[in-house]
């Protein structure tokens, strides 16, 4: 079983003394400071979080490919101009939140709502 480096330190710290425990414990707080995940969203976060939105608001149940989802968005929503390859990464990112859908016919993918 794999254990992870905030719980080696633990035992660590268990089994020495003095000087030595208290640079352990330095060392695990830093660990579990570094792995909290309590960051907030970076600006281009934020921003792909709209834009999500957007493209959720021009699916339909027909299926449609990325550029025709592109064209339909409106103009102004990310501070650099949208592009096929950003679309398609942010409509990959709905599909594994289950809220779009991918069909492949003929080498070409179309997105639905799911």
């Amino acid at each position: 079983m794999a254990i992870t480096y905030s719980q080696a330190l633990e035992i660590a710290i268990a089994n020495c003394e003095g000087e030595v425990a208290e640079k352990l414990a330095l060392l695990k707080a830093q660990v579990e400071k570094r792995h909290s995940g309590s960051s907030k969203p970076t600006k281009t976060q934020v921003e792909n979080e709209a834009i999500k939105g957007a493209i959720l608001e021009v699916l339909t149940d027909e299926g449609q490919t990325a550029s025709e989802i592109l064209a339909q968005l409106p103009e102004g929503l990310s501070a650099k101009a949208l592009t096929n390859q950003r679309v398609s990464a942010l409509l990959r990112q709905l599909i594994a939140e289950n809220k779009v859908v991918k069909a492949i016919e003929k080498k070409v993918s179309y997105f639905s709502l799911a």
